[in-house]
């Protein structure tokens, strides 16, 4: 508080009249301005240089280092009869200090906030600096105003009445509540997922959402009016910290969403290197004077925000589609951070960039990366599943895998003797498939293969299990089979199949199949000797036997001599001489 005397130094004027109607007014179109190059000046030396002060320019930016500070001066008369308070507000919360003189009876007070100072030590707590106005009804007040701010920029101070305030604060948290809460779900489901998938990605993309909303509120004013308000220790280094470490996170999520490391493994280690450097740099803010470690933390967002996105369109163009996700949510942060840090540090004089914008920036880029992130889970996704299916599966037909078959045969033969459950197993051969590789090929040989599935398919139920067991085999247990005959109709159904042309294929071949089946009814034996006997019985099969479906004889017909004709019967070899006992020579027909 200083003598009064001062406030007659003053160089008269006009005051701005200040109605209810108004509503707002932007003081640069009313005030008078003077920059104080030493910084030194106090109320007393401001309005003694009453005669330096020029008008003011609005939207001019002002860059005043360490030192400098920029004094504004303002006369100022409420009308008769006006009912509304006036504030003077200073919609930035970044700005490092401004200092409110208004002069009353008692001489000249002060108030002082800003982004170096603790907001619960503010007057009036808020996103950013506001002061509310001693004006009595008719009576001219000067108000003058010290601005200290070391980064460029354009001190837009508002005149509004407390009303039209109140409801411009509620319509700006009604917006960064409903970004913020959005950002908030999304971080806590995508923990949730992690937590509960084991998936290590989404809580990567949880801790880089984090810490990319946490750096917003920073910048926006929010985090420090509700997350820290007491907290002035580190004066007005969180904001760069934050958003140093925002970018740094954001580097090495763009490299692990893009997958870096086998399509482009220069590109992935230098983002890896960036990443790394971020959250390194992060710390500089709270040992380093601001004029050293702006220009770094400036510089390094500068290049690191531009060498992901030259990343993200270089995947694209190389063909990857989550490279377009990751451009399009780069790119308006981008633009936005990469604006406002120019000028900051007044390298361009670039149009005015709102908190708004980044705010916007932080509404696209979030989501969007999220997309990002669930298509290269769903690829993973699928080639895990790929992966493991070439465990269980056979890679070319997609039956059950050969070990597979064998536990469920098992399993089979273990539920027949602890509950007799009867089952019938099937050993098939597609006997023509190697004369069909030779006269074919490879192709035609595989495709055999294949419409051997799918007429096997037509003929079982869903809950018969089917494996390729060979390279031209298939084992099947079908259970709950007791009888021979239900089994003779379903193998005589698949060679009478096999033996018919496929019309319009090129090249015509028909399917050859043996068939040598065992029901557990009628020989209990263990799972290797079930698969044992059935391979020995078609391994004594001629390709040109007149019985392509044999059975495994029960137990009761072991000692028994083997009978000659019936289907059913145990194996005779029909195609050796009756006479001599010697097998025929096949005849090696053409294939079919």
């Amino acid at each position: 508080m200083l003598a009064p005397p001062a406030h007659a130094q003053s160089a008269p004027g006009a005051p701005q009249q200040l109605t209810d109607t108004l509503g707002s007014l932007e003081s640069a179109r009313i005030a008078s301005s003077w920059v104080d190059r030493q910084g030194s000046a106090g109320i007393d030396q401001a309005v003694q240089a009453a005669p330096d002060f020029q008008p003011a320019r609005p939207g001019a930016i002002h860059k005043l280092g360490p030192h400098a500070a920029l004094w504004l001066h303002l006369r100022l008369q409420r009308a008769p009869g006006q009912r509304q308070a006036w504030l003077l507000k200073f919609p930035m919360p970044t700005l490092d200090h401004v200092t409110v003189f208004q002069h009353g009876p008692a001489g000249w007070t002060a108030e002082t906030a800003g982004d170096t100072i603790a907001v619960a030590r503010w007057p009036e707590r808020g996103r950013y600096p506001f002061f509310r106005l001693d004006l009595p009804h008719g009576e001219a007040r000067d108000v003058y105003v010290r601005i200290q701010h070391e980064a460029a920029a354009d001190f837009a101070a508002v005149l509004t009445t407390a009303s039209t305030h109140s409801e411009q604060v509620q319509r700006e948290y009604l917006g960064l509540g409903a970004v913020f809460g959005a950002m908030l779900l999304l971080i806590v489901a995508c923990a949730a997922r992690s937590w509960v998938y084991r998936d290590a990605v989404f809580a990567w993309y949880a801790v880089y959402a984090a810490l990319t909303t946490l750096a917003v509120a920073s910048f926006t004013g929010v985090a420090p009016h509700l997350l820290w308000p007491g907290f002035g220790a580190l004066r007005d280094a969180p904001t760069p910290m934050l958003a140093c470490a925002a970018v740094g996170a954001a580097m090495l999520f763009v490299r692990t969403t893009l997958g870096l490391r086998r399509r482009l493994p220069v590109q992935d280690a230098g983002m890896q290197a960036l990443g790394i450097a971020g959250l390194a740099l992060a710390l500089a803010p709270a040992f380093l004077p601001k004029s050293v470690h702006l220009p770094l933390v400036g510089g390094y967002m500068t290049a690191a925000s531009v060498a992901g996105v030259l990343i993200a369109a270089a995947a694209w163009w190389r063909g990857d589609t989550v490279g377009r996700y990751v451009f399009a949510a780069q790119l308006p942060m981008v633009v936005a951070v990469v604006a406002t840090v120019f000028r900051a540090l007044g390298w361009a004089d670039v149009p005015f960039v709102s908190q708004y914008v980044v705010v916007l920036g932080l509404t696209i880029e979030v989501p969007l990366m999220l997309v990002a992130l669930f298509i290269r889970a769903r690829d993973r996704h699928s080639a895990e599943i790929r992966e493991q299916a070439l465990s269980t599966q056979d890679a070319l037909t997609g039956l059950l895998a050969p070990h597979l078959f064998q536990d469920r045969l098992r399993q089979v033969v273990a539920r027949h003797r602890r509950d007799g459950e009867s089952a019938a197993v099937v050993y098939i051969d597609l006997v023509n498939h190697g004369r069909i590789r030779e006269a074919f090929g490879g192709a035609a040989a595989e495709q055999s293969l294949l419409r051997s599935v799918i007429k096997l398919r037509r003929l079982l139920r869903d809950v018969d299990t089917v494996s390729r067991v060979g390279e031209a085999r298939f084992g099947v247990i079908l259970e709950g089979a007791s009888s021979r005959a239900s089994v003779t109709e379903r193998a005589a159904r698949l060679i009478a199949a096999g033996l018919m042309p496929l019309p319009g294929l090129k090249p015509d071949v028909t399917l050859q199949f043996h068939i040598a089946a065992l029901l557990l009814n009628e020989r209990a034996l263990e799972a290797d000797a079930v698969q044992a006997a059935l391979s020995a019985q078609l391994a004594r099969m001629s390709p040109r036997t007149r019985r392509p479906i044999r059975f495994i004889a029960p137990e009761q017909q072991l000692s028994d001599p083997p009978v000659d004709s019936s289907m059913f019967a145990p194996d005779i070899d029909l195609d050796s001489d009756p006479v001599t006992g010697v097998r025929r020579r096949p005849d090696l027909t053409a294939v079919g």
